[in-house]
């Protein structure tokens, strides 16, 4: 029961250590060492959330004792409010223990990161390129509703429009727990703008969702670097493609590369390459992290990986499916739109139901 003694004693301990991390953030030293503070700082915010929780759980708690007093001492009309008010109470009281039992579950240390979204062209030629430019398009709509700031960090376009592949930053606090069941592969089926006999073809793009990297987080030693410099292509005008502005960076120990020539400046592209390594390193060391766990556990919850189909939008029929939760949605220009909320919301009770579930079984 989430209000046992032992439930109560683990909430005590948490109690704690949030007046500690809160005395901490206070003190100089600490403030002075910008790792030491990032890290407890997201701690203080995670604790903030679970104790306020507990807090509510409590002061409700005391209501409904009121109330049931109310109950066995008042005439038959108070009675009558006392046990509306505790049927109103006990409603509220199970909505903070569901809400503590999600708080409690085990953190994803990278949920209240910002965003690195990659979004590429798969099978299909031009028009997985088109349908690339309309996810993209669709994530930055549902960013600027969101309020969160967004900004382009490398782009290749295809030869009919859209990309070829599309890389920006999501800065929000958050925004990685939002975004986060959204990488995969997407499907498109629809009658390109280029089909004269109007059949139905499918195309794909893949969206990779990678927490953003501080320096912090990921160390890069200079010497496991090659830097390459070179005349960016495509589009730009403005001398953008006539000086050696374009910079590619290969990591040598893991071969991860990474071009940036969408800005003047050698550096800025450089410093926006390094930006996206950063990211792709994190998410690197973390898939290595879990494939060496995933023997050990006794059940997995699944979290959307990369490879799998996990969406379609099909245009005939004006419908997107999610695969993974058997999700149906119609309008989907509203969708293309960044009208993703209740997709998002969808997703999240679906994984945390399936974590909840996990959790009961260990």
């Amino acid at each position: 029961m989430i209000d046992d003694a032992a439930f109560a004693g683990r909430m005590a301990a948490l109690e704690k250590r949030f007046e500690e991390v809160s005395n901490l953030l206070g003190q100089p030293d600490v403030i002075s060492r910008r790792g030491e503070f990032a890290r407890l700082s997201r701690e203080h915010a995670e604790l903030e959330e679970l104790v306020q929780a507990w807090r509510d759980l409590i002061r409700l708690r005391a209501d409904r004792q009121q109330a049931e007093a109310m109950l066995a001492e008042g005439d038959a009309e108070m009675r009558a409010l006392a046990r509306e008010e505790m049927a109103a109470l006990d409603e509220q009281i199970a909505e903070h223990q569901q809400r503590l039992r999600l708080l409690l579950l085990p953190k994803d240390p990278n949920d209240q990161r910002n965003v690195v979204l990659e979004i590429r062209a798969g099978t299909g030629g031009d028009e997985a390129a088109l349908f690339a430019g309309d996810l993209f398009r669709m994530y930055m709509r549902f960013a600027e509703r969101q309020g969160w700031k967004a900004e382009a960090l490398s782009a290749t376009e295809g030869t009919a429009g859209g990309f070829k592949e599309v890389i920006a930053l999501l800065s929000a606090r958050g925004a990685y727990s939002v975004l986060k069941y959204e990488s995969g592969v997407h499907r498109v089926q629809r009658v390109p703008a280029t089909e004269a006999a109007g059949r139905i073809h499918t195309s794909a793009a893949t969206v990779a969702v990678l927490p953003e990297a501080e320096e912090v987080d990921v160390s890069i030693d200079e010497k496991d670097l090659r830097i390459d410099v070179f005349r960016s292509s495509g589009p730009g005008g403005q001398s953008v493609n006539t000086t050696d502005s374009a910079v590619r960076v290969t990591h040598l120990p893991t071969s991860l590369v990474v071009i940036c020539q969408d800005e003047k400046s050698q550096h800025k592209n450089k410093s926006k390459a390094l930006k996206i390594l950063r990211s792709r390193l994190l998410e690197h060391e973390r898939e290595r992290q879990e494939a060496a766990e995933r023997d050990q556990r006794r059940a997995m919850v699944r979290t959307g990986d990369r490879s799998e189909k996990i969406r379609t939008y099909n245009f005939p029929q004006d419908r997107l499916t999610d695969h993974r939760i058997g999700l149906t949605r119609h309008n989907l220009s509203s969708v293309l739109d960044g009208d993703l909320g209740d997709i998002i919301a969808a997703l999240r009770a679906h994984f945390q139901a399936a974590a909840l579930e996990e959790q009961s079984r260990l």
